[in-house]
């Protein structure tokens, strides 16, 4: 992987276009559903595997109804097979529109990119690539939920192991292809037109699982409405 790579979509640029299976109604979901009617306001997020995005989608379920009222509606993208994630929001119901994209297509076409692993510490350059060893020295605590600041590895297993959550091997296997895919989020306005993007530790590794929360999307939504 390369800077060329980066960085994500940027305001002013075209949202590209996407047509996903819908997981908790019937059908497809896609850019065009919105285009001309109302703004969009988009989340990608990892698998299941990743306790920090499942927490995400419960809290933009009540963060959906105040971006209606703003003429913004949510959707959330999961990078989880279509099978495995409506059997998962069966049991867990999600309030926030939800589709399915295992192979993380939608990602890369908003140019989310997964973090590359290497090996070799002196390529090491954030966001571009990272060794495992780096990685498991980031200490998180997003939600609050940990005793304090604890290893990212950790906090995950925590995190799961609190939810009762348990990997299936669909989800093992998500996680080994696209264990390091970052998570974005975007708003597009009514002519399919980005108009604000958050990249998951755009900037710092420190970063690592922390999304936005209300109050920085509510604002985006505002300053779009104006």
């Amino acid at each position: 992987m390369t800077a060329a790579l980066r960085p994500p979509i940027q305001p002013g640029e075209d949202a590209p276009q996407f047509a996903l299976p819908a997981v908790n109604r019937d059908g497809m979901v896609s850019l065009d559903d919105f285009r001309g009617k109302s703004a969009l306001f988009i989340g990608l997020y990892r698998g299941l595997h990743c306790p920090f995005c499942r927490r995400q989608i419960v809290l933009l379920g009540s963060t959906q109804d105040k971006l209606r009222a703003l003429g913004v509606e949510t959707l959330a993208v999961v990078n989880t097979p279509l099978e495995r994630a409506r059997l998962y929001f069966k049991y867990k119901p999600a309030r926030v529109l939800l589709g399915a994209d295992p192979d993380a297509a939608t990602h890369q076409a908003f140019r989310v990119f997964p973090v590359e692993v290497t090996a070799d510490p002196t390529t090491s350059q954030w966001p571009q690539r990272i060794t495992l060893g780096e990685v498991s020295q980031v200490r998180v605590n997003p939600t609050g939920e940990l005793p304090g600041p604890t290893p990212v590895f950790e906090a995950m297993e925590r995190l799961n192991a609190k939810d009762g959550f348990e990997a299936t091997e669909v989800d093992q296997q998500v996680a080994a292809v696209h264990g390091m895919q970052g998570v974005g989020h975007f708003l597009i306005d009514r002519q399919g037109i980005v108009r604000w993007t958050h990249l998951e530790a755009g900037e710092r590794m420190a970063d690592l699982v922390t999304f936005p929360g209300d109050a920085q999307i509510l604002e985006a939504a505002r300053a779009l409405a104006r």
